[in-house]
């Protein structure tokens, strides 16, 4: 039997249940990332709780959280957030999702610091490409303090979302 057929049947004998936890957590999280905190001096910023829990389910259960679930996350998130380019987070989710796919080998069973020091490099390769990206849709070069920041915020914030995404995956995946 190929691995592509084991693969296959672990999905079939999982509850529906089961199978819609990466998307429910996502979508929370996803809700989650739009809640403003208002820091003065700086624009609304928010941590992308979005991001993490695309980071943690495709690292680890890539099968549960299909493409079309991260292009819909990156479009509630851009309405949610009243972006002007709305599709902009789909594009760069989904980019995310395919690098992440090919270099998922060097995460998985690895200490959370490796796990957390990829979150960072992932977060600065998202932030430094959407802002240029919208930049580029804008026609001029945006300020980059407020993203700046919400990439900060995102990184400090990976510890609290990766272990409520640990617990969740461990206490409901197992069962299913």
């Amino acid at each position: 039997m190929s691995a592509f057929m084991r693969f296959d049947g672990f999905q079939r004998d999982q509850s529906l249940p089961t199978r819609l936890v990466p998307f429910t957590t996502t979508f929370l999280f996803t809700l989650i990332s739009v809640v403003p905190l208002h820091i003065p001096g700086f624009a609304v910023v928010t941590p992308s709780f979005a991001l993490m829990a695309i980071y943690h389910w495709t690292i680890y259960r890539s099968d549960l959280l299909p493409p079309v679930a991260v292009f819909g996350t990156g479009m509630l998130l851009d309405l949610l957030n009243g972006a002007p380019y709305v599709g902009t987070s789909s594009l760069l989710l989904l980019l995310l999702r395919q690098l992440l796919l090919s270099q998922r080998r060097f995460f998985v069973n690895r200490p959370f610091a490796y796990l957390w020091a990829g979150f960072l490099l992932v977060t600065t390769a998202m932030t430094v490409l959407e802002w240029a990206l919208v930049s580029l849709l804008h026609g001029s070069v945006l300020d980059a303090e407020a993203p700046i920041f919400g990439a900060a915020l995102t990184a400090a914030s990976f510890p609290v979302g990766s272990y409520l995404l640990g617990r969740t995956q461990r206490g409901l995946l197992m069962r299913g």
